[in-house]
């Protein structure tokens, strides 16, 4: 069993949304994830460019007395906003993983190192309406990923045993 978390061993403190990896969505510069998901939490699209930019316990403390949408229950990107349930935010959500997946090395290496073991998140919350990522999503999320990550490896593993191959 692997927990993610940020002051976890390697690979789960590597998967942490605290982590550093940086990738481009929608032409923003984010550092993490967690710079990401406190970003949803400003409307104002420079404030979120510059949470964006924050990794770690620094992103964290950016959004932690950002209270408006736990009572709006919306959260923002990009001057949209995004009902707190909505598929809408899910899909948003998802395309950021998938930004991350594709432009961090580091990440996908951490995804794959964790092989079959069991993913969990111990500090994370289950209550949508109390985080804007809970810890079954965020689970679910890096589960997907790694099943990703590992069949593209498989699958060059196969190409590289058909290439050494020679034909008679």
């Amino acid at each position: 069993m692997i927990n993610i978390y940020s002051k976890a061993d390697y690979p789960g403190n590597e998967l942490s949304n605290f982590a550093r990896h940086p990738f481009e969505l929608d032409g923003v510069k984010i550092a993490s994830m967690e710079g990401f998901l406190q970003a949803l939490k400003y409307r104002n699209e420079e404030n979120q460019k510059l949470v964006c930019s924050l990794s770690g316990e620094e992103a964290k403390r950016a959004g932690k007395y950002k209270f408006m949408w736990k009572m709006t229950q919306f959260l923002h990107w990009q001057g949209r906003d995004y009902e707190l349930f909505s598929d809408n935010l899910q899909i948003l959500i998802d395309r950021a993983y998938e930004a991350m997946y594709e432009q961090s090395e580091e990440f996908r290496k951490a995804l794959v190192a964790t092989g079959s073991e069991v993913l969990t998140y111990e500090i994370g919350i289950q209550q949508m309406d109390k985080t804007v990522l809970t810890e079954y999503h965020f689970v679910r999320r890096l589960e997907k990923l790694r099943i990703r990550a590992l069949s593209e490896i498989e699958k060059q593993e196969e190409g590289d045993e058909y290439e050494g191959k020679t034909e008679k």
